[in-house]
């Protein structure tokens, strides 16, 4: 877990490297020759431009930004995470993940960010192992070297899903994680299992043509079906800009919905958008067309957090004590600024 509140404490060196953003947060630009006013917005990502944030890149091709009255500029995240950026107001919005938020809200004096809506509506993470190797449920990973990052909620979360199964987490054998490319790592048997996101890891596998095997953690327990990846809002700028926050996240419901039912034209906007796709283009349609029944799934609509599921996730970290304090299990969100259907 990130120590997020020390990050920003330590004296903003993220914020420094990006200095330049500086006239991004709440003032409004003008084009030129009598051309309405647009409100700039900044969003940061939370990694290299991929499939989870093509509704972005399309509601910006598709014009649906601007007819909201916004110009919105897509950055890079500092060495420490989109939260920082976000909390420190220099982007009005950006990508996160529930469990990154955690550690952020506990104190008196919590980050002052807000989850504003669900890229994807359940979590696709899981473990992904060679085919026929006996690792398709949890139990089957004694014995195996798994590709560890060695995070508390990563090893309680494995733990938890071997147990219900049986099996004892103490018996894998944990490898330092090194692993950039999974299809890669798999076939060279560097390593046995890997915790993946299905719709670009898993989905890679396919197109390579590797055999896998698979389980996700929300299967197992739905404990784990917590929202991964979210988009954080700067609650400074939802309280005191309520309108365009309801209009960009109009404009991104926009760009999401052509996504789900667009998939292929938006895997084009998206690699027009960033080129360096283009070598993967087979992968990103496939992972585009993943998506498309990922994104609102069984939900009302497009974005909408479950109460329960929030506060239950975060109830897990309470009760394994995953946390440096106690966080409220419903505190971070808000399906507010959402359109209403």
């Amino acid at each position: 877990m990130k120590n997020w509140k020390k990050t920003i404490l330590a004296g903003g060196l993220a914020l420094g490297l990006l200095a330049t953003l500086t006239a991004c947060g709440n003032q409004k630009t003008q084009e030129s020759q009598g051309e309405e006013k647009l409100e700039k917005i900044t969003f940061v990502l939370d990694w290299t431009p991929n499939t989870n944030h093509t509704g972005i890149y399309v509601a910006m091709a598709n014009g649906y930004f601007k007819d909201a009255g916004l110009e919105v500029e897509v950055v890079q995240p500092p060495e420490d995470g989109a939260e920082v950026l976000v909390a420190s107001g220099k982007a009005q919005f950006g990508v996160s993940f529930q469990d990154y938020i955690a550690p952020g809200l506990i104190g008196d004096d919590p980050l002052p960010i807000t989850a504003v809506a669900a890229i994807i509506q359940h979590n696709t993470s899981g473990i992904i192992s060679r085919a026929g190797e006996g690792m398709d449920t949890p139990k089957g990973l004694e014995g195996h070297k798994y590709a560890t990052w060695d995070l508390p909620v990563e090893k309680a979360t494995i733990a938890q899903v071997m147990k219900a199964d049986g099996g004892d987490f103490s018996k894998v054998e944990l490898i330092p994680s090194t692993v950039t490319d999974e299809v890669s790592a798999l076939q060279s048997k560097t390593v046995d299992a890997i915790w993946i996101y299905y719709g670009w890891a898993g989905v890679a596998c396919e197109v390579a043509g590797l055999d896998t095997d698979y389980f996700a953690f929300a299967d197992i327990d739905p404990v784990f079906d917590f929202y991964t990846p979210v988009i954080i809002g700067n609650n400074t700028y939802l309280e005191e800009h309520p309108e365009q926050s309801k209009a960009f996240l109009a404009a991104v419901t926009q760009g999401y919905e052509y996504a789900m039912k667009n998939p292929e034209e938006a895997a084009q906007i998206l690699t027009d958008a960033a080129p360096e796709l283009s070598s993967n283009k087979e992968l990103v349609v496939a992972s585009q067309k993943y998506l498309a029944d990922q994104y609102q799934a069984d939900a009302a609509r497009w974005g909408e957090f479950d109460a329960d599921r929030w506060s239950g996730f975060f109830t897990w970290l309470n009760d394994n004590q995953l946390l440096e304090g106690t966080v409220d299990p419903n505190a971070g969100f808000t399906n507010d600024y959402l359109p209403q259907k």
